[in-house]
């Protein structure tokens, strides 16, 4: 039995016009689909709000570590164990002190930090 002998294509001669012509569309479709993809932009934050008597938006763990060290850096406060808490904005003061002067310290430190809202205090005077 006889395998038919499929004869051998002769080679093409390819000259650099019909190169450029086979690679200028493909190149073209690449590029073209390259720009159609967004862009992978990071998140933007929001505005501070603006106008008379407007506060800067601030991060709560931003407001709790300024008034902690606010509060670890002051000499009459720095001995005490004063735990800040801070949710959008609101600032609770817990612990205790020795003196009514202590706890207004701490309430005015708290109150100076920028982006504070409203401030919440728990501290009591030791017995």
């Amino acid at each position: 039995m006889m395998i038919p002998r499929i004869p051998a294509r002769p080679p093409r001669a390819t000259s650099p016009a019909a190169a450029l012509a086979l690679a200028l569309p493909l190149l073209l479709a690449l590029a073209l689909s390259a720009c159609s993809k967004p862009a992978d932009l990071p998140a933007m934050a929001p505005l501070p709000p603006t106008g008379a008597g407007a506060t800067p938006q601030v991060a709560d763990i931003d407001l709790t570590t300024q008034v902690r060290t606010a509060l670890l850096q002051d000499e009459q406060l720095k001995a005490f164990d004063l735990a800040v808490i801070t949710t959008n904005g609101d600032v609770r003061i817990t612990g205790s002190v020795d003196t009514q002067a202590q706890i207004d310290r701490s309430l005015a430190l708290a109150q100076a930090v920028p982006g504070v809202h409203s401030l919440h205090d728990e501290v009591m005077l030791k017995k």
